[in-house]
């Protein structure tokens, strides 16, 4: 597993492990590694190639935070590299194996779509053609090539993933506790979201079922607006929401990231998950944010 020390890749790792299967992280150079680790170097497009002959899925969750820092032109390379430039690191190199893993899952997110409004998104809607949305066709793209190579690959488009620690929740969380959280812009943007139990949940099943082969929208049945996600945060917080962040001071504090990761508009729909009988643990957000917050 690249990325496992992600929010995805600790829960992921956890719920595989706490049922007797064996999860090797590939760890970098500068990272601390444990027994059974598989060391690589995606920089200098190293792989210990030995130990991946033993194992017979692969999950690429390995890529930079989106929402780390200002997009710059270096910050966007980085976003790049560390989801193009290591998938086809890792992709070149489980074509090499004479023992090639059976399936191979990588990540992808519900932005390759762009910002569309009030459209609903199955799986077969096209890419966007904003930064986010060239940025995943291209990760998807390389992801793809693992096809050519005999294994069967899942891409996991993610919603906005919901856990306690870590993701978009806590900074969520954080305004409306202070009494000055609200709606970003116009609040009429539309949110897919998925907790975090589901994502791992369809991991799980996208390793085990081999009927699962194409790209796949992780996000709840429930998408809501902007400002209906709030009010119902706010709702579960027992706190106020009245305090809108308008769009243009949300760009002159963010640039560029504030359009795409929270002005935009994405109404994903799971068609595939709905199509294959998953039974989502959380499909409305008030159930899901309740047991989270706990």
């Amino acid at each position: 597993m690249s990325g496992a020390t992600g929010l995805v890749g600790t829960a992921l790792t956890k719920s595989l492990r706490s049922e007797g299967h064996t999860v090797a992280r590939l760890v970098r150079p500068q990272e601390n590694a444990s027994p059974g680790d598989v060391h690589w170097d995606p920089t200098s497009a190293m792989v210990n190639l030995a130990p991946l002959e033993e194992f017979d899925a692969v999950v690429n969750l390995a890529g930079a935070s989106i929402g780390e820092g200002r997009w710059t032109d270096k910050r966007k390379q980085v976003l790049r590299s560390s989801r193009i430039d290591t998938t086809r690191v890792l992709v070149d190199a489980l074509s090499r194996l004479q023992r090639k893993p059976s399936v191979f899952v990588s990540a992808s997110a519900v932005g390759y779509y762009g910002n569309r409004g009030d459209t609903v998104l199955t799986e077969s809607a096209p890419n966007g053609q904003d930064f986010l949305g060239l940025l995943a066709r291209s990760w998807e793209a390389e992801a793809h090539r693992a096809e050519l190579a005999g294994m069967r690959t899942v891409i996991t488009r993610f919603g906005i993933i919901l856990a306690k620690s870590g993701g978009s929740l806590p900074q969520m969380i954080t305004p409306i506790k202070l009494g000055v959280g609200g709606r970003y812009g116009s609040g009429k943007q539309w949110i897919s979201w998925i907790a975090l139990d589901d994502v791992v949940g369809v991991i799980r099943r996208a390793i085990e079922d081999p009927a699962w082969n194409e790209p796949i929208n992780v996000s709840a049945p429930e998408s809501l607006r902007n400002e209906n996600f709030v009010r119902v945060l706010a709702g579960v917080l027992d706190r106020p929401a009245f305090f809108p962040a308008p769009a243009f001071v949300l760009r002159i504090v963010l640039g560029e990231m504030a359009d795409a990761l929270l002005l935009s508009s994405q109404r994903a729909q799971p068609e595939f998950l709905l199509n294959a009988g998953y039974r989502f643990r959380y499909e409305k957000l008030e159930h899901a944010l309740r047991d989270i917050l706990a």
